[in-house]
């Protein structure tokens, strides 16, 4: 229960679904300290503060940044998880729909990366973990956005594992990419939708939550302190 002892971890959109997973998981392994960083708020818990926190929005961020620095001296984790989709086939996607998964999916994860990067960089070590997707990896049907951002994910973890530790800093940087995993949405999605999915994947299910926050777990905590400029896949051997 100590695997994440006397560490601080910053996770965005931590307020619900897989964040919210990834902040209870660091919890229970002992983290000293666990900010969720989302526009929204969850439920109230000991060691995890809630942040509102537009990851679109630089001076937001850097002044966020700058107190935690001030007050704590140190982020040992950030895991970049905030994500929204606006799905639609290529010739029905509007440019506002385009623009928008981009600033939240991709540019967010610039921005915090950026902005907390240094802090790791001034205390020599440090676990960034980006959530992509299985969709960034193989496309997917009508989530050209989407797909783009998780991609344009992939792209920044294989850079940054180069990148970040080239002074001597022990800062290590993967990303997760989920298949198809069961939150509260996909709870509402038609079971003759998912059923095929399920037929498709080996373990004949779909992933939970907790499997993607265990993960997160892994990298987060020096278990993993050798793995850098990986993409894990969590998806039940779906494209096998």
């Amino acid at each position: 229960m100590d695997r994440l002892k006397g560490k601080i971890a910053l996770v965005t959109g931590g307020a619900q679904g897989i964040g919210r997973e990834i902040c209870l998981a660091f919890l229970r392994e002992g983290a000293e300290l666990v900010i969720s960083a989302d526009m929204q708020l969850g439920e109230e818990l000991p060691n995890l503060r809630q942040v509102q926190l537009n990851v679109t929005n630089r001076e937001e961020i850097a002044e966020f940044v700058a107190n935690l620095k001030e007050e704590l001296g140190r982020i040992d984790v950030l895991v970049n998880n905030a994500g929204i989709t606006r799905d639609a086939l290529l010739e029905k996607m509007k440019p506002e729909m385009w623009n928008l998964v981009l600033d939240v999916n991709l540019t967010g994860v610039f921005n915090m990366t950026q902005a907390i990067a240094p802090v790791m960089m001034a205390n020599g070590k440090g676990s960034i973990i980006n959530i992509s997707s299985a969709a960034g990896v193989y496309g997917n049907i009508g989530q050209s956005n989407y797909a783009a951002t998780k991609a344009g994910v992939v792209g920044l973890t294989y850079t940054w594992a180069k990148e970040l530790p080239r002074k001597g800093a022990d800062i290590r940087t993967n990303a997760i990419a989920p298949g198809l995993i069961m939150t509260d949405m996909m709870k509402t999605v038609p079971d003759k939708v998912l059923e095929p999915i399920r037929e498709k994947t080996p373990l004949k299910r779909l992933g939970t939550p907790q499997e993607i926050a265990n993960t997160a777990l892994f990298l987060a905590s020096d278990e993993s302190s050798f793995i850098n400029g990986q993409v894990l896949s969590v998806d039940g051997g779906l494209r096998l």
